[in-house]
Parts: structure tokens; C-alpha cells; sequence
């Protein structure tokens, strides 16, 4: 005697099958709505217009300048005449030793050629000379020196008459 239960799975499976089916096959069919891919012109008779550019053409990307063409001066950054000290760029520390003041440290950051310390501010040109200055409890100083690399001396003299050396070195 066959199952009853299983009569009903059956049909069920073949239905739930035939569902899933359905709308899969009708979305794939040829012909859907939607855009049309390559000659949208379908007529068999008459004229035929030149195919439709879909891009803009664009000018084809030279690797080197032609002869006589200027060429541009490759640039360093940092360098040149308006920016100045620029490979100098960054953090320092620098410490001084005065002959009769005693001794010091101060922090300062050098930007594009500008000097900007705690207590001190100045320029530093691309060459690496570099003249600065500030004041502090009524003693007021002036500096200069250079810096190469990722260090620097100098000297300083006082308002007070105490003249000295300063080392600095990049953080």
C-alpha cells in the first residue's frame, strides 16, 4: 500500500520547484526590458549612419618632452629661494655654554627656513646659516652659526656681556 504522506511532499517539492523556476526563467529571456548593446538601428532597408562613439578620445600621454619643448628644473623640497632651510625641517635641541652665564638648553622647531624656539626665534637660509635672537628677564641675545645634516654650533653674545658657544642637534 503506498504512503499517504509522502504523495503530499511530493507535490509539494514538484510545486515549490516549479515556483523557483518560474521567475528565474523569465528574467533571463531574451528580448527583456533594458538597453540595447552594440547598432540599436534594426531597420533592413534604408541608410545607415555611422556608429556612435561611446568615449571622448582622448590625447594619447607623452613620457618625454619633444626637442625644443622647455623643460621644467627638478626641485628639491625645501629648496629654492622662497622656502629656504627646508631640509632642515623639524624638532632640534640645542645647548649653550656661555664663558661667564653658564649653561643652557632650548627647544626649537625649524620650518621653511624659520627658526621658532621657546625663547628664541630667527631664519635659517638653505645653505645652512642661520642668525637668531631673543630676550628673557631683561637680558636680551643674539646668535649665529650653521647647521649641516641633522646637527648645528654657533655663537651667542649677551646684552649683559656673557658670549658663548651653542650646539644643536635634530630630534
Amino acid at each position: 500500500m503506498p504512503n499517504p504522506i509522502r504523495r503530499p511532499n511530493r507535490i509539494a517539492l514538484l510545486c515549490a520547484l516549479a515556483i523557483g523556476i518560474g521567475p528565474a526563467t523569465a528574467l533571463a529571456q531574451s528580448g527583456s526590458a533594458g538597453g540595447s548593446i552594440g547598432n540599436d538601428e534594426k531597420s533592413v532597408s534604408g541608410s545607415r549612419q555611422a556608429p556612435r562613439s561611446v568615449e571622448t578620445e582622448k590625447p594619447a600621454r607623452r613620457s618625454k618632452p619633444e626637442a625644443g619643448e622647455p623643460r621644467r628644473a627638478a626641485r628639491k623640497s625645501g629648496g629654492g629661494a622662497g622656502s629656504g632651510g627646508g631640509n632642515f625641517d623639524g624638532a632640534w635641541v640645542a645647548h649653550s655654554v656661555g664663558t661667564t652665564c653658564g649653561a643652557a638648553t632650548e627647544r626649537f622647531i625649524i620650518s621653511s627656513g624659520r627658526l621658532s624656539g621657546e625663547l628664541s626665534s630667527g631664519q635659517v637660509s638653505p645653505n645652512g646659516s642661520t642668525t637668531s635672537g631673543g630676550s628673557a628677564s631683561g637680558v636680551s641675545w643674539n646668535s649665529s652659526g650653521r647647521f649641516s645634516g641633522r646637527s648645528g654650533s654657533g655663537t651667542f653674545r649677551r646684552s649683559d656681556g656673557c658670549t658663548g658657544r651653542w650646539t644643536a642637534s635634530k630630534q
